[in-house]
């Protein structure tokens, strides 16, 4: 298993990059295409335009440079040297012509296609005639911008065919790359979307194999933890069993009571296991009974502690309550907040140190009732706060050796302030000590 794990991710992410790398050269080659698109709708749009300008050029009115004629040689019809003065400048406005040149392009579905044009004479030295705003500026810029040319050639049939272009249009598309990449906007969208669902896909199933991984690690400690913590009472009740059946034993009253009592709390301390782990299994199913009623957190408190007075004489430890809220009154389940209480003071006596020292505080405010438990123990690192309160969960406890239990106590103090619907807090300095604040609703005077 060791072994397949890395392989599994490895396979995965060698997957996922070869799919990344075929979107991204789809990519490239769907820009080729779309380029390729696009010019041929603008060389049609264009041609559309110069067509209309053709039409034009070849009625009475037209412009020809070098009119006149060799001596022996008649170069146009004579009724082509009649008004031949008229340009496409002079016919048309700018604005005419841009109209012109947007219809043509809107019906070739180049509607947000951003471009400048000139018309310029054919003679030697290049005389625009007339221009768009922008022209100049976007003329000077061969880099990022797309020029093309398309003289203005006579209609077919006239008696102008066969001349030379008068004139030619000229049409720049700014930033022609961009607005490719514009064009196929939603497609790379598309693209990303897809690539980041593989992606998403690729981390939630590592993300799972891991946490399968941890979790089976986590059930196999509880498992271990669980046939320790039963086989050890078993068998002192077996030693025990195994004494009272001694004559002697049973001949004297007081060690037939002291072997009975050994019996007794082993059975109580396996019963509590038991109960831990049903708890457990009521709160994987959520069916955790909760009977509210109005209850004072400070009496509650009280015989918590009075359960833990000889525990704590024990290990000559040190507990101070100070209940200070004027409020104490809230709407809880009795059974589960005690046992909620009880969880935080026997954790802070488990993982204590010499000198043990618990202070329990209680403050209130016009909303909450604060509990806060307090102790000088042997403290958290900041990666067992953060999953103290994972169900199997066992903090490192470094040399202490004799903490017992199955990491399921604080997953239930989680659980059941979260049917009370509060809230719990943890500070912890490794080596100094931890602060538990559990902030529970005051209860209202309707309920």
């Amino acid at each position: 298993m060791k072994k397949v794990f890395p392989a599994i991710i490895v396979l995965v992410a060698l997957s996922l990059a070869g799919i990344i790398l075929f979107q991204i050269s789809w990519l490239q080659n769907l820009l080729q295409v779309q380029e390729q698109k696009v010019m041929f709708k603008i060389d049609k749009a264009v041609m559309a335009v110069n067509e209309d300008f053709s039409k034009q050029t070849s009625g009475p009115n037209i412009h020809i440079r070098g009119g006149g004629s060799r001596p022996g040689m008649r170069l146009v019809p004579e009724i082509l040297k009649r008004n031949m003065t008229a340009t496409i400048s002079q016919r048309y406005t700018d604005a005419e012509v841009e109209e012109k040149l947007r219809k043509a392009l809107d019906k070739e579905d180049l509607h947000n296609l951003r471009f400048e044009f000139a018309i310029t004479s054919d003679s030697d030295d290049f005389i625009v005639e007339m221009q768009s705003k922008n022209f100049i500026p976007e003329n000077l810029d061969t880099t990022h911008n797309k020029r093309r040319f398309f003289p203005i050639l006579p209609e077919s049939g006239s008696e102008a065919e066969g001349l030379i272009a008068f004139e030619n249009f000229v049409i720049i598309i700014p930033d022609y790359k961009a607005q490719i990449w514009q064009s196929l906007t939603w497609m790379i969208v598309l693209s990303a979307i897809f690539t980041l669902i593989l992606i998403t896909a690729f981390y939630l199933t590592v993300k799972t194999m891991f946490n399968q991984k941890k979790l089976s690690e986590i059930k196999s400690d509880f498992i271990n933890n669980m046939t320790h913590e039963f086989k050890t009472p078993l068998a002192t009740i077996s030693l025990a069993v195994d004494a009272l059946r001694n004559q002697k034993v049973q001949s004297d009253l007081q060690k037939m009571q002291y072997f009975s009592g050994i019996i007794k709390e082993e059975n109580q301390r396996m019963n509590k296991h038991v109960e831990t782990i049903l708890q457990a299994a009521l709160m994987d199913r959520q069916e955790l009974k909760m009977n509210l009623k109005h209850l004072h957190v400070h009496d509650l408190i009280r015989d918590v502690m009075d359960n833990f007075q000889l525990v704590l004489q024990e290990k000559n430890a040190q507990a101070e309550l100070l209940l200070n809220a004027n409020n104490d009154v809230v709407n809880v389940d009795e059974v589960h907040f005690s046992n909620l209480i009880s969880n935080l003071i026997d954790n802070a006596i488990k993982y204590s140190k010499d000198n043990l020292a618990i202070k329990v505080i209680t403050h209130s405010t016009s909303k909450f009732l604060l509990v806060r438990i307090e102790d000088n123990g042997i403290g958290m690192n900041k990666e067992t706060v953060k999953r103290i309160f994972e169900k199997f969960y066992r903090a490192h406890t470094g040399n202490l050796h004799n903490v017992k239990g199955f990491g399921l106590g604080m997953s239930y103090v989680k659980t059941v302030i979260d049917a009370h619907k509060g809230r719990i807090k943890v500070d912890s300095v490794l080596g100094k000590g931890s602060t538990f604040t559990v902030e529970i609703p005051l209860a209202k005077e309707k309920d």
